[in-house]
């Protein structure tokens, strides 16, 4: 369907859900610019069950600055003045299992969204090893970065035993200053095993890996995040950033959460990143009830600012 964005906090509705926070593990980004993870049950993760009623937001206005609706042609590659679709297989420092590619076989826009695409098959990558499982990892890094605002996507994730999607950030001086003093947000990430849980965590110097800061929201009943659409945000604004699903507020991160002595490094343009990755150290590898094609579909990714001045400072 096409789309055309708009948001406003005023127009939230009251609703009322329970929220548990499970401690499953989660990613990070180690200084050598691959994907690993730490194992479930360390400092800095809360395991909670919370039911509360969430109120209207507050009436600020959030005005668009990007956007990609995925409007191209069924088929087609993903606008390339937004996105780089990043291309490697060294697993990540995580042990996982594809090979990124730049393929429209594995990244494609189709019926006003776009498509990840996660195929089993032999690829021989440009490392001259070849891998039994093909996915996609767009990066909008020299192409669009932001300090503050809200980083919202509507996104269908993939399911089963093995299958890591993901929609972050990372700070856009990686490059120049190494993980994690650049700083992660992990908006979403999901393994397919754990169907109905979704994890938010901030990365940065002396909360990382075993003591990032990280939280879990889970859907009631047997609803799975495969099953529909889900709206994944945070709204990062100076001195904080809250994690929702679905608009539901269910984690807020200030200076006050970091371990003593710790900076605070989430104050320069972040870029944005949206992946599906196969096996690792959390997830596990793909078991035999794993059906594959897997897909992650992405309705739109949106970023906003506000129109007035925050007043965290």
């Amino acid at each position: 369907m096409r789309k055309t964005a708009s948001f406003t906090t005023s127009n939230r509705t009251v609703v009322r859900l329970t929220i548990c926070c499970v401690v499953l593990g989660y990613f990070i980004f180690p200084p050598s610019g691959k994907l690993s993870s730490t194992p479930a049950g360390l400092p800095g993760w809360e395991p909670r069950t919370t039911s509360f009623a969430v109120l209207a937001a507050d009436p600020t206005v959030w005005s668009l600055v990007w956007s990609d609706e995925f409007n191209g042609p069924d088929g087609s590659a993903v606008d390339q003045s937004k996105w780089i679709a990043a291309a490697g297989g060294s697993g990540w420092g995580n042990n996982e299992l594809e090979y990124y590619t730049t393929r429209t076989d594995n990244a494609y826009q189709s019926g006003g969204s776009l498509v990840i695409k996660t195929i089993k098959e032999k690829y021989t990558g440009s490392d001259n090893v070849t891998r039994d499982y093909t996915s996609a990892r767009l990066i909008t890094k020299n192409k669009f970065t932001a300090t503050y605002g809200r980083f919202e996507a509507r996104i269908r994730l993939p399911y089963g035993q093995g299958i890591w999607p993901a929609f972050w950030l990372l700070g856009s001086n990686i490059d120049s200053v190494s993980w994690p003093q650049c700083g992660e947000v992990d908006i979403m990430e999901n393994i397919g095993k754990e169907p109905s849980v979704i994890h938010g965590t901030i990365h940065g110097p002396g909360y990382s890996g075993g003591n990032a800061l990280g939280s879990s929201y889970s859907l009631s009943g047997n609803q799975r995040f495969a099953d529909s659409f889900h709206t994944f945000a945070v709204e990062w604004e100076p001195n904080v950033v809250r994690f929702y699903c679905d608009g539901i507020l269910y984690k807020t991160r200030t200076p006050a959460d970091l371990p003593q002595g710790q900076t605070w490094v989430f104050n320069h343009p972040f870029f944005i990143l949206l992946n599906v990755a196969v096996g690792g150290d959390w997830p596990g590898n793909p078991a035999g009830t794993t059906v594959f094609l897997q897909t992650m579909q992405v309705d739109y990714v949106r970023v906003y600012q506000r129109s007035t001045p925050s007043s965290n400072h």
